[in-house]
């Protein structure tokens, strides 16, 4: 009977276990623990992503400068596979900036863990905190864990670390002993030298981009440097053979230069002298302006203007001229001349010999010219043919182009 008891409770053991493992711890699991952070009426929630959660898990709490505001939800493995999303109810009353930042810290040394929440300490605070919102991972981070803590220093101390600091802080004494005034000038000429190169930081980055697109320039031009370095030694040779009349051309030019400055010396004044009377002439130069220009254009063709040297060709000149031949014009001077129109050879004694006079008013009549062979001109004497020629030019030119006596 009692061992038919024992293996019914054995039995009774075995399903409560089953039961728990089925989903009653996952219930637990999530059940909010007495005493934890009050919600209010209107919590909001927001995740944040840590590159390490370390141990902390759901229902955990979120705090604000140690004070209890809210408590994990969930705890999910982000996208990447290095990094876990928190979700996170808050207390709605709690004004936190949307760029807040979230931390893992732990209660005490060996206490629970929990997310603690505050402003940006290093810039301005902006936003506020809203429902959905997420901390990205720029903006969290962890403190580290006592085993991180212990780890560290037990390498130092097992590894040989205080033994070297020893010998460190032993080589420093040695070498300062007796050099404080030499080590403090050191360092006043090391800030010295900070602080100066801290004004030309500006200069130094652009030297540095000089050399930088320096570089580049050079590694084009690989293949035309390795072919002037090859074929340098030809030059080189010829600079050696040449070494005793280049050195001699350098101490030429610096005794021609020593000459150049004792005459310089010499005729300093003299010089300075001629360069202030030179002034007042200069001057008037510059207040002629556009004025010295445009009299130089007349210089090469004086006395004609610029213009001539289109007319004149070598030993011969162009001639221009412009005939206006309107015929109301030509009329109106053929109406107004006191000459006759036309002057044929005559014995009237009036004009050229055979001339029609007319003195204006009416028309002249218009004389039928004869159908035979006009009479020759006379012929004036031997030198004066310029003035018959005149003559009948005129006669004829004189009443069409508005002449008259």
């Amino acid at each position: 009977m009692r061992q038919r008891q024992k293996i019914a409770g054995v039995m009774a053991g075995v399903l409560v276990l089953a039961g728990c493992s089925d989903g009653g711890f996952s219930g637990l699991y999530n059940t909010p623990l007495p005493g934890g952070a009050g919600l209010g009426d209107h919590p909001f929630r927001l995740t944040a992503q840590f590159s390490d959660v370390l141990d902390l898990v759901p229902q955990a709490s979120v705090k604000v400068n140690d004070v209890p505001v809210g408590r994990v939800e969930k705890i999910d493995l982000a996208s990447d596979t290095r990094s876990a999303w928190v979700a996170m109810v808050v207390n709605g009353d709690i004004a936190l900036p949307a760029n807040a930042r979230a931390e893992l810290r732990q209660s005490s040394l060996l206490g629970e863990k929990f997310v603690d929440l505050h402003a940006p300490s290093d810039g301005k605070p902006e936003g506020t905190l809203a429902e959905g919102a997420k901390i990205p991972l720029d903006r969290t981070n962890r403190n580290p864990e006592v085993e991180e803590v212990l780890g560290a220093l037990s390498l130092l101390l097992n590894g040989g670390g205080v033994e070297q600091i020893q010998k460190i802080s032993h080589e420093l004494n040695d070498a300062l002993t007796g050099n404080e005034t030499e080590v403090r000038a050191l360092l006043s000429n090391v800030d010295k030298l900070a602080t100066e190169l801290d004004g030309h930081k500006g200069e130094i980055l652009r030297a540095i981009d000089g050399l930088d697109k320096l570089s580049k320039t050079l590694v084009g031009q690989t293949q035309n440097l390795t072919n002037a370095l090859d074929h340098l030694s030809p030059g080189l040779k010829v600079v050696t053979e040449q070494r005793d009349q280049l050195v001699g051309m350098l101490q030429a030019l610096n005794t021609l230069s020593g000459v150049a400055t004792d005459t310089i010396d010499a005729s300093r004044e003299s010089l300075v002298a001629n360069l202030r009377a030179l002034q007042p002439t200069l001057k008037k130069l510059t207040e002629a302006g556009q004025d010295l220009p445009t009299a130089l254009r007349i210089l090469l063709t004086y006395p004609f203007p610029d213009y001539a040297g289109n007319v004149i060709k070598g030993d011969y000149a162009n001639v221009e001229a412009k005939i206006d031949l309107n015929l109301d014009t030509l009329l109106e001077n053929m109406n107004n001349s006191s000459q006759p129109i036309i002057q044929l050879p005559g014995a009237n004694g009036t004009g050229a010999p055979g001339a029609i006079p007319f003195s204006g008013g009416a028309a002249p009549p218009v004389l039928p010219l004869p159908t035979g062979d006009l009479p020759q001109a006379p012929q004036a004497p031997q030198g004066q043919s310029g003035d018959v020629l005149g003559g009948v030019l005129g006669g004829i030119l004189g009443p069409i182009l508005g002449g008259g006596r």
